[in-house]
């Protein structure tokens, strides 16, 4: 599973990378990805948006075994 999640935030980097952010995987465990925002979006008051309806979204339409995306610090 961890193959494919880094597969999908492959297809979701470039939009965050053209902002100056980007995003890391950490884990895949039980369903939940633990993910860690870097550069722009580790400090940008939209980081929550861009999780839930971004990175949440994309992952979620294309790993349906997936039930949420956590961010790490």
């Amino acid at each position: 599973m961890k193959e494919r999640v880094e597969a999908a935030l492959d297809k979701i980097k470039p939009a965050l990378q053209a902002d100056g952010g980007d995003v890391t995987l950490v884990d895949v465990k039980d369903g939940v990805v633990e993910v860690k925002l870097v550069g722009a979006c580790a400090g940008c008051p939209m980081s929550r948006l861009t999780l839930k309806n971004g990175i949440e979204r994309v992952l979620k339409e294309e790993i349906p075994e997936i039930k949420e995306v956590r961010e790490v610090r």
